[in-house]
């Protein structure tokens, strides 16, 4: 009886350890095995706006250059400039014009002689002439400034600055048909918008 006890206790012992290894191996998870959680996107992140230097002088309280975002208008500039002085000549100004990187906007005085449009060294030209017709050099536009043109992107915009730089400085707006891509149609959206000093 003890031999036969003896085997029976060794055979419920390497039962158990038998089903003990297969539950083992059945609840354990299969090598590799990754465990997905769902992610949830978040809000997309956009680039903030746009800034922008412009410069103002004349008629104005602090006469300087100031950052502002890309589409800011006139009124905007004035307003960190520290308001209007007195003598501003305020008729001639429209305080309603759009802002472009690198512009610079003359307040003029009353009774003062405007400051030549556009000088070569894209100087200080009179609010009167740039409120009005707020043209881009093309002698000195940036890319960003030429891309704001009708019809002009980023590829066109980079051949106007590359010509000029080739070819030196446009002598008259109608120069810029001479840079591929831009024929008569197009230069008939464009000529209202550009100058040449």
């Amino acid at each position: 009886m003890g031999q036969s006890w003896r085997t029976f206790a060794g055979t419920l012992i390497v039962t158990l350890l038998l089903v003990g290894a297969v539950l083992f191996l059945i609840k354990r998870p299969a090598p590799g095995a990754v465990e997905l959680h769902p992610v949830t996107a978040g809000p997309a992140l956009s680039p903030g706006p746009k800034q922008i230097a412009v410069y103002i002088s004349g008629a104005v309280l602090h006469p300087d250059v100031y950052t502002l975002i890309e589409g800011a208008r006139l009124k905007d500039l004035v307003t960190m400039a520290g308001g209007l002085l007195p003598e501003a000549d305020a008729a001639s100004i429209n305080l309603a014009v759009s802002l472009g990187d690198g512009q610079h906007f003359h307040i003029s005085r009353q009774g003062e002689t405007p400051i030549p449009s556009a000088a070569a060294n894209n100087s200080a030209a009179p609010a009167t002439q740039v409120q009005s017709t707020n043209k881009i050099n093309l002698n000195t536009a940036t890319a960003t400034e030429l891309d704001s043109l009708p019809g002009i992107g980023p590829s066109i915009a980079r051949r106007i600055m590359d010509y000029r730089t080739k070819n030196g400085p446009f002598k008259s707006i109608e120069d810029i048909k001479l840079v591929s891509g831009i024929g008569d149609a197009m230069f008939e959206n464009l000529k209202d918008r550009i100058t040449v000093p």
